[in-house]
């Protein structure tokens, strides 16, 4: 698994990884034919903005006009994307998900549960091992790291680390861009929050991060809502703890409007790591296999790219010269990721174990 020390897809070591695999093949012409027989894909919790999401779904639909993609419940955590499957085992009508975009720790915890059907997509060696299931259950996408995005106009001092957000400047201002309860982005801000106290990744920074975060909302600092562009507009969540895709996204979004900068913490730098799978009880396995080609062949990495996600083979892309240098210019500086820690599954299972239990007791701050 991943360690601490492994740098996985940074910027500085992109290149040094050489890739194994062979080129990238188009998908058969009989798993095309059998996607197009079933003419629908149905996916979750995948909003427009997370990742660029909007244009990979975009560019699927153009390269597959045959395949209509039912989008439920964009804006669900993790924990809802399992749940949606459990209910809908039995279910073959639009509300069962086909395929599901999860936080590293979840797709063992699916495996484990039955929840998700193997398959290797054509580019699997450039994949790497550390972050995919051996036999296909489950595989690495992409990766970001949690920053903070700042309201500009309601924020004078940009905080630049998590103990900074500790102090009165920052009274009602603080937000998760998710419940720490079910969202794998806000149970991993605690992760990120009990690293920058000096904890170790797992159960101890999961207590640790607790205690920081009952200690922001004893403060009056903690805003128990969850975070989105239009709360850091509108001045609700001046200041939140999110991805850097999707801050980065949400910045281009507002256009300025209002003014507002992305912050990668100088300490509690983590790195998270999504996973894709598929049901176990797909209604379109095969759409749903189409949908994994389409995600991981050239098109759909350089797509997550330009949606500021770094994609499970930008390594091999980028030895191999596949990712246009635009994208690269874009991309936040390579020294904010040479801190980054990357948990493994185990690491993250414990550290979710502790939030998830403790939240209530420790934090008590209803999320929502």
């Amino acid at each position: 698994m991943l360690n601490k020390t492994h740098r996985f897809l940074s910027l500085t070591t992109a290149v040094v990884i050489a890739s194994t695999s062979l080129a990238y093949a188009e998908p058969s012409a009989e798993l095309i034919e059998a996607a197009k027989k079933e003419g629908m894909l149905t996916t979750i919790a995948l909003p427009h903005s997370w990742c660029g999401y909007g244009e990979v779904i975009a560019g699927f639909k153009a390269k597959y006009p045959e395949i209509q993609v039912n989008e439920l419940n964009p804006d669900a955590g993790s924990a809802d994307e399992v749940e949606a499957i459990k209910a809908n085992k039995d279910n073959k009508g639009p509300q069962a998900p086909d395929v599901i975009d999860v936080g590293l720790a979840f797709g063992p915890q699916m495996k484990d549960e039955g929840l998700l059907q193997p398959y290797k997509v054509s580019t699997w060696d450039e994949i790497p091992d550390d972050i995919k299931d051996a036999e296909g259950y489950w595989y690495g996408d992409y990766y970001g790291v949690l920053s903070f995005i700042v309201n500009k106009d309601m924020v004078e001092t940009v905080p630049q680390d998590w103990a900074d957000l500790l102090k009165p400047d920052y009274a009602a201002q603080v937000a998760l861009a998710g419940d720490p309860r079910a969202s794998n982005q806000a149970i991993l801000a605690v992760l990120a929050a009990g690293l920058s106290k000096g904890a170790k990744a797992g159960e101890e920074s999961g207590k640790s991060g607790l205690e920081y975060f009952a200690e922001l909302n004893k403060a009056g600092n903690f805003v128990p809502v969850i975070a989105k562009a239009g709360t850091i507009a509108q001045g609700a969540t001046p200041i939140a703890v999110a991805w850097d895709y999707n801050a980065l996204a949400w910045r281009d979004e507002l256009k300025g409007n209002p003014p507002v900068e992305v912050v990668v913490p100088k300490t509690g730098v983590l790195a998270g790591v999504y996973v894709q799978g598929i049901s176990a009880y797909a209604p379109h396995p095969n759409a749903a296999k189409l949908w994994m080609e389409y995600l991981y062949s050239d098109e759909g990495q350089n797509l997550w790219l330009k949606g500021y996600c770094h994609p499970a083979r930008f390594n091999a892309m980028a030895k191999a010269g596949k990712i246009p240098q635009e994208l690269m210019d874009a991309l936040p500086p390579a020294e904010s990721y040479e801190a980054a820690v990357f948990p493994t599954v185990e690491e993250q299972n414990a550290n979710k174990a502790a939030v998830t239990g403790g939240w209530d007791s420790v934090v008590g701050a209803n999320v929502q």
